[in-house]
Formats: C-alpha cells, structure tokens, sequence
C-alpha cells in the first residue's frame, strides 16, 4: 500500500510540477502595461496569423465593409495616428468600419481593429472615435487574446493532467464540466480587469494622439444613455443597469468612474500635447451617413420590414417589434412568441429539388413536422408545417413557411409560441403570412434609408421641436438627446450644430 501511494504520489506531483515550470517559464513583461503576463500558447507571430484568418470572416458575418470610402480612410488616419503612439508602432495595423447598425467596436490579434457605422452615427466629435479606436488598440498591445488563449489551454491540460491522476487513483473525474465552463468563460469576452486596463491604455494614446480625455468619459455616458433606449425597445427599461453573471464587460457605469478618474489623471499631459474634440471636423465627415438599415440590409418602417434589393415586403402583428441583423430579421412580442425571417441555403435548395422535400427533409431535419401542405402566397408557392419543440424556456409551437421567390431564392418565416398563445396568435400570424408580397415599382423607387444631416440651431428652436424634426418613428426625444448629448434641462444655444435623422 505505502509504494503505490508513493507511485500515485509521483505521478500528480511530477505533471503539476512541470506545467507549473511551462506557466512561469512563459510569464514575460508586457511593454505596454509592464506587466508580467501567460502568452505561452500563443506567439506574436501567430497573432497575427489569427488576425488574417478572421478578418474575412468578421467582414462577412458583420455585415461587409461600409461603402463610404471617405470615411473608411478618415478613421483609417484617425486609428493609424493613435496606432503610432502605441508600443507597437511597427506592427501593421488594419482599421474597418463595418456596415453595421450596431454600436460596437473589437480588435482582433495582430492589429485588426473595427468600429461599426452605428458606432459612429452616436458619436459626436473625432475625440470620441479615437477614445474608441484607442480602447481596441490596447486590447492588442496588451496581447489580451494571446492571454485568454494561453490561460484557456493552460487550463485544459492541467484538468487533463488531474483527470488522468484521478483515474489513475479511481477517483471520478470532473474535471470535464469544469473545463468546459472554464473555456466557456474565458473564450466568451475580455475579462473585467482587461477592459479596464484597455480603457486605461486608451486614454493613454489618445493624451499622446492630443485628444481630449474627457472624449473616453462623454462616450461612455452617451452609451450609457443609448443602451436605455435599447432598453425600452425591447421592453427592458433598466437594460442599462443590469449585469449578467456572466459578462466579461463591466459595467458601463464603473467604466465611466474609472475614465473620469484618468481623464483627470491625464489633465496636464493633455494640456502639453493638445486637448482637442474636432467636433467640426467629425460631423462634417458623418454629414448625410446612413443611420439605422442600410438599403442593402432592408428597412424596418414602423409593422413593415421591406427589401427592395430582394424586391419583398411584410407585416407583423401589432405589439410586435422588428430587428434587423446581417443574418435574419427578428420580430418580438415579449417573451411569448417570435417571428424570423431569412432566406434558405441554395445549396440546400438544390439537393432538395423540390419546395415540399426541401421543408421536411433539411428544414424540418430532426423535427416531427405535421400538417405539411402547399399554399399559395401572392402569387408564389409556398409550404407549411407545424411542430412542438423543446426549448430551454419550456416547450414551444413552431410554425415554418417556406417562400420561393420567382426569381430564385427560397424565403422561410418562423412562427415561434408558448402553447398558451398560439391558438390567440393564429389569425395575426396567418395576416403576417399572406402579408409576404413583391414590392411593386414605385414601392422600390421611394424606399430610402434614414440619413443623418446637420442642423444650425435657430432662436426659438426647444429640445421638443428639434426632436420634431427626427424622421424616426419613435423615440425621437431621446434619440435627438443621445446623439447630441443634451437633456431636457440642457439650453441649445443658437447657432450650435446638432445631428438630425431625416429620410
């Protein structure tokens, strides 16, 4: 008994020892934070292997690159300046922005920095923007992935390393579940520490750059105030104030106090190399920019989502909200039923060879679909089926519709209820159905985008009547207020320059 301790004794000490060996053995000094940091599994090198690898696909799942050359060059300059300040100034740096109505900016590895147009539709001067960019230039000068990545790796082969002890010893391995949750949260976004420390490198950069700190602390408000409206679209008012468990994103709220408390920090820096917003410079730049759906995507107009690329429109139900993304349009009615909207893979279309074997045979796939019928909609062939299935919220009706295009693609529209309102929704939801039609010409021709404009001030101009002037369907108060950071107590001098939505 005393040797085969002594045997299972060697066998966990010598592993753990020499992955302990590997961790300290790969802890170097980060130049830009001058911190020691765990990068083993990943070299510079590689970062930037990663980096082009993804940047095709980031591209494509965020929509493509946003058609304004003027202003993919603007914030190229913007990023490359800021870029030069950095501890990596040789590195070759990629600056994109994305089609994207989104607020969001991310760098990938070896310098693939990206800032979505929606991002810049909210902010109000250059500052604001290199605040931004100088935030996702830290993420990659900190070598942040390479760090989630080794500590994932590290992880795994140390709970490898103990499964095998444990089944060595006959001990019931856990290990599995812990890995798993581990990688999960590793891989899902920075860590709280690393955004904070990206804010810091941020301003850092920027103070260099000769911006104003004080641009990082007005974003962060302003986003703040954006995530509300978010908030109360979908029907969450304190949206803004909530944190998942499971966020790697601090709140903003911290975020905000840590960036007034560096921008205060970095007051007599930005003082010798300049305290500058270009707050002209930047609007004049964003002067007639697409706000919200861009043509390509298709337009949201109050119950209508229309493509007139696609030359096809619908309606949804009353007390349904529409959002549109690169991959489907999304309409919510709480969180008792949804509507999808999409398009089906021609690949799959072409295997199928006919509309009925494509619905149940790859659509359906796995799915126990009843009711199977053909229907005409408008004009086009269509097949239905219904279905329940199983879902982490309880069990769930589904409802599919495949269109087929005459000119080609395959339309799909799910229905998805809780069993307690599906019969309720049956009428609505057959009215969203044979809603589906072609866009007649003068439908496609008068079809425009919302546009942000530029406006002077006037005497007797109020906040109220300038958010009369939003062409938006809703919300124009406080649209009007976070996109030119003022409030109901706030006093618009004449002649100052706001942004307006207009068609």
């Amino acid at each position: 008994m005393k040797l085969c301790s002594r045997y299972i004794h060697n066998i966990i000490f010598i592993p753990l020892l020499l992955l302990a060996l590997l961790v300290l053995s790969a802890c170097s000094a980060n130049p830009a934070t001058g911190e020691q940091s765990f990068t083993a599994f990943m070299s510079p090198e590689r970062e930037k292997e990663v980096g082009r690898e993804e940047h095709p696909k980031i591209i494509k799942a965020f929509g493509g690159v946003f058609d304004d050359a003027e202003i993919g060059a603007y914030v190229a300059n913007i990023g490359g300046k800021l870029s030069q300040h950095s501890e990596m100034p040789d590195l070759v740096w990629t600056f994109t922005v994305l089609n994207n109505v989104k607020i969001n900016a991310f760098a990938l590895p070896g310098g693939y920095v990206y800032i979505t147009r929606g991002l810049l539709s909210l902010a109000s001067n250059e500052a604001e923007i290199a605040g931004v960019l100088s935030h996702e230039i830290g993420h990659v000068t900190a070598r942040h992935t390479a760090q989630r990545y080794s500590s994932t790796i590290a992880t795994s082969l140390g709970l490898q390393v103990l499964g095998a002890i444990g089944s060595a010893a006959g001990i019931p391995s856990v290990a599995g579940d812990a890995a798993a949750l581990g990688a999960q949260a590793v891989l899902k976004g920075y860590s709280r520490d690393q955004e904070l420390q990206s804010d810091m490198l941020g301003v850092r950069y920027m103070t260099r750059a000769g911006y104003s700190p004080d641009a990082m602390t007005s974003f962060f408000t302003k986003l703040r105030a954006h995530q509300r409206i978010e908030g109360m679209m979908a029907g969450k008012p304190d949206a803004a104030e909530q944190a998942d468990i499971m966020a790697t994103h601090p709140r903003t709220a911290e975020r905000i106090e840590q960036a007034i408390k560096l921008a205060f920090e970095k007051q007599t820096e930005a003082a010798v190399n300049g305290n500058n917003l270009k707050a002209k410079e930047y609007l004049s730049q964003i002067d007639g920019m697409v706000f919200g759906d861009d043509i390509s995507q298709g337009l949201i107009r109050g119950n209508s989502f229309m493509h007139p690329e696609m030359g096809i429109r619908y309606d949804v139900p009353d007390g349904f909200r529409l959002f549109n993304s690169p991959a489907n349009v999304v309409a919510k009615k709480n969180d008792e039923a949804i509507i999808v909207f999409d398009a089906a893979n021609p690949k799959e279309i072409n295997k199928a060879t006919s509309l009925k074997n494509y619905v149940t045979g790859f659509w359906a796939k796995g799915l126990r679909l009843g009711e199977v019928e053909r229907i005409n909609i408008n004009g086009m062939e269509a097949v239905t089926g219904i279905s329940r299935i199983n879902t982490k919220s309880g069990s769930r009706d589904i409802r599919l519709v495949a269109i087929e295009g005459t000119d080609g693609p395959v339309y799909r529209l799910l229905f998805l209820t809780a069993p307690d309102v599906t019969k309720k929704l049956n009428i609505p939801f057959r009215n969203t159905t044979y809603s589906f039609r072609k866009m007649t010409a003068a439908e496609i021709k008068n079809a425009k985008p919302y546009r942000i404009r530029l406006y002077q001030v006037q005497d007797g101009d109020t906040p109220a009547s300038l958010a009369g002037m939003f062409a938006i369907d809703e919300y124009q108060k406080e649209w009007m207020e976070v996109l030119n950071s003022i409030t109901p107590e706030t006093s618009v001098p004449t002649g100052t320059l706001i942004k307006i939505v207009t068609e």
